[in-house]
């Protein structure tokens, strides 16, 4: 099962952050949330046993 872990205002921020997570080793969907698909918000979802290590990345991050 997925988990939102974060959400973004735009597609771009979406992409930035799957891609550090998916440089981490971690299986990343992004799920848009608006009409506008290439502006609007975004849901960053991993599988529910990773939420806790994303996180700490996520952290570290600065996110």
């Amino acid at each position: 099962m997925w988990t939102v872990v974060y959400m973004t205002n735009t597609k771009e921020d979406a992409q930035h952050i799957e891609k550090i997570l998916v440089k981490e080793g971690f299986l990343v969907k992004i799920k848009p949330i608006s009409k506008n698909n290439d502006q609007g918000t975004c849901e960053i979802l991993v599988p529910r046993s990773e939420v806790e290590e994303v996180h700490t990345i996520l952290l570290q991050q600065g996110l």
